[in-house]
């Protein structure tokens, strides 16, 4: 079958380059550009013709071989591989880079990938060669070392974090792809990207990674979503030491694996210079509805991407006769596929069509499950509406799971079948409206293929959006990358502000405060105080949320710190300084940030570096779940009655600091390790507040006040009161902080 004009078929959505370019990137590991070919085996022996070359292994089945010369004069020279002790005729032969058995003509320093037949791997060759059939002579060899290690996928731990992170292992599917199993976010954070970066945990030095559809915007919310991620330009992984979802505004990390050193994984293919089309298959089922189906082999299994223009509750099915001569319904095996166009979610499902009926108890067409328990054999990958196109991928095993299951052959071409028809009440298959009327055959094995026509391609924008704002995957050219974006928070409304009473210069009289960590209070809490939108969580000292404090020059101030000690948990680790610096994180500056702040208290200096000492057990105030949100109340006071402190087993950090006449006017008070957490500090030169204060810092209450009871949109006197000074009885005594 030849590759047809775009004219003769129905136009095909823009957006389906990126999927193709997904669905590629789940079973053949493809984009980008580097000098990784994967595992060297050795240098071929240069004996005859000017053979000359360096043989790698790039996966169980696929050589690459850099600057591969050959003169061509050879009267019969092949490809050739074998499990003999050394070349000879009792080996077989290898396709050439194009698919074909042909006599190889000259070659000169050209970088050719090579895959061996099915059922062949580099476990049972021991040779390659350039082999002359004719003469019976070998051109150059490599010999395969027994045991030979070679490149292939490797699984790394889970991703497991805040904000509802977490998958199944992730997989580096080579050098320049991961492929994240079941990936969940809440999609809450405001400015979170896939990253990467060296070392073993994520900094704001990290490197961004595009998402499945080559954006670079903040993440959605995903809810156990199969995705495949490929590194910008010609990065690899080989240059990383960790892998996960990062919050840039704000410094945070949100959950990451590390990526372990030396990974002995395939090269990208786009790296070896194939194109990704060109080991994709596809054919065209029904032209009218643009049905196609697409496929790679993956080792013991397949890959399928089924794509059509359906109906509402219309569902697309393809799969193999029971007879591999002709195309017969009855008792073939089949997948049922479709997207639900209202929640997006997609289907996948194995079916047996005993005969050609509704599914009524186990007779007729029927789900395999629906005969048999624990026989679908059919794993749904991903599935996407695009511009009224429904998009299936899933996988399958290659030989028969069950005896509802037939096998895809991999020596010869098989019958195939189609059908597309309505979904009934039961969400199950009801008599097709289209179906296949002739025989049709495809050979799943063979050289890829695309006889389908080609997406229609369009201008598209840095991040991925044509001008007429349809969104596509993002094309770039190796070696480019869009321009980087400054990682700010997005500005939030100051209007519905709560006021939060400050904390005056003449309270508390012992000049203690307690920092502690607790929810940012919604919109009318620190984004409507601050003007920058939170990632959840920010200071309260003395039980109060980011409150102005006012110090006097001259006079010793102690900060009791409970905002988590261990660096290896950076989600609850917030190290307590006092800056000039209104943005915080002063671990993620660049050196050039770093030496335009000051830091007056919460550091020291040990060679060169600058250490945080404001660091003690985890305190968090925790809103009750069984009372309304942040947004329903109208007043701090009242929200505050619906916390409690939760405090962890150890000792909190001490940090203590003395104003002067270099102190400027306003400083900050803020987190080492992440920005956007603290507020401010007014420096005064006296105190001349004649009010009473609140309340003692050292005033003691082993719990929060009771929630107050009542509407949240009227509140009470006592709604509107304030304890500004709170701590806990299980904290250190006055004794033990001079």
């Amino acid at each position: 079958m030849t590759t047809r004009s775009l004219a003769s078929s129905p136009t095909r959505p823009p957006s389906t380059v990126g999927l193709i370019t997904a669905f590629l990137l789940v079973v053949a590991a493809q984009i980008c550009s580097g000098a990784y070919y994967g595992k060297l085996i050795s240098k071929l022996s240069e004996l005859h013709h000017g053979v000359s070359g360096e043989v790698y292994a790039v996966d169980a089945r696929t050589l690459f071989i850099k600057d591969f010369t050959y003169d061509g004069e050879g009267p019969a020279a092949f490809f050739y591989a074998g499990n003999s002790k050394g070349p000879g005729n009792s080996g077989f032969r290898v396709r050439d880079e194009h698919g074909t058995t042909n006599v190889l003509k000259r070659y000169r320093k050209k970088d050719i990938t090579l895959t061996l037949p099915d059922g062949k791997t580099l476990n049972n060759i021991k040779w390659f060669s350039v082999w002359c059939d004719e003469f019976s002579v070998n051109f150059g060899d490599v010999k395969i070392p027994r045991g030979f290690d070679y490149p292939k996928p490797q699984k790394l731990k889970s991703l497991s974090g805040i904000h509802g992170v977490s998958s199944e292992p992730v997989v580096i599917v080579d050098a320049q792809t991961l492929l994240i199993p079941s990936f969940s976010y809440d999609g809450e954070a405001p400015d979170a990207k896939f990253w990467v970066g060296t070392g073993p945990t994520p900094s704001s030095q990290g490197i961004r990674i595009p998402d499945e559809n080559g954006k670079e915007q903040p993440l959605r919310r995903y809810d156990r979503k199969t995705i495949v991620l490929t590194l910008p330009s010609d990065l690899t992984v080989h240059q990383f030491g960790h892998f996960g979802v990062w919050c840039e505004a704000f410094a945070v990390d949100f959950g990451h694996v590390k990526i372990p050193q030396g990974l002995n994984v395939p090269p990208s293919l786009k790296m070896l210079g194939v194109s990704p089309q060109s080991k994709l298959n596809c054919e065209v089922l029904d032209d009218g509805l643009a049905f196609e189906v697409r496929w790679a082999v993956a080792g013991d299994s397949i890959v399928v991407q089924l794509v059509a223009k359906l109906d509402a509750e219309q569902y697309m099915a393809f799969g193999l006769s029971a007879d591999t001569e002709k195309s017969t319904m009855i008792g073939g095996d089949v997948t049922v596929a479709w997207v639900n166009k209202q929640t997006l979610q997609g289907y996948a499902v194995d079916y047996f069509l005993d005969a050609k009926s509704q599914c009524s108890g186990r007779r007729g067409s029927c789900p395999d499950e629906r005969i048999l328990e624990n026989t679908n054999s059919v794993r749904l990958l991903n599935a996407a509406m695009v511009n009224g196109y429904s998009i299936v991928t899933y996988q399958r095993p290659l030989r028969a799971s069950d005896e509802l299951d037939r096998p895809i052959l991999t020596n010869r071409s098989q019958a195939v079948i189609w059908a597309i028809g309505p979904l009934n009440e039961r969400q199950e298959v009801s008599f097709h409206s289209r179906y296949l009327k002739t025989d049709r055959f495809i050979e799943f094995s063979r050289p890829p293929v695309w006889n389908c026509p080609m997406p229609d391609q369009e201008q598209t924008s840095a991040y991925g959006e044509t001008e007429s704002g349809t969104q596509v995957v993002q094309v770039v050219n190796a070696g480019q990358r869009p321009p980087r974006l400054p990682a700010t928070p997005a500005p939030a409304s100051t209007s519905d502000a709560w006021e939060i009473p400050p904390i005056q210069c003449n309270e508390p009289d012992d000049g203690v405060f307690y920092a502690q960590m607790g929810p940012t209070g919604g919109k009318h809490g620190y984004p409507a105080i601050t003007g920058h939108v939170g990632w959840g969580i920010c200071w309260y000292i003395n039980g109060l949320l980011i409150p102005e404090i006012n110090v006097i020059r001259g006079k010793r101030y102690t900060f009791v710190v409970e905002g988590g000690s261990d660096p290896e948990i950076p989600a609850r680790y917030h190290p307590f300084y006092i800056t000039d610096d209104p943005i915080g994180g002063y671990q993620h500056k660049t050196a050039d940030e770093k030496a335009k702040v000051k830091i007056f208290a919460g550091v020291r200096r040990q060679r060169g570096k600058v250490i945080p000492t404001g660091t003690g057990r985890l305190c968090n105030w925790v809103h009750d779940q069984n009372q309304p949100e942040a947004d329903d109340f109208v007043s701090f006071g009242a929200y505050q009655r619906t916390l409690t402190l939760e405090c962890d087993h150890g000792e909190p950090g001490i940090v203590e600091w003395t104003p002067d006449e270099n102190t400027p006017d306003t400083v900050y008070y803020q987190c080492f390790t992440h920005r956007y957490l603290g507020w401010k500090i007014n420096v005064l030169d006296s105190c001349d507040v004649s009010n009473e204060p609140s309340s003692a810092a050292s005033e003691k209450h082993e719990v929060y006040v009771e929630p107050a009871k009542g509407r949240q949109d009227q509140p009470t006197d006592q709604d509107l009161e304030y304890g500004a000074s709170v701590a806990v009885a299980s904290k250190i005594t006055n004794g033990q902080l001079h």
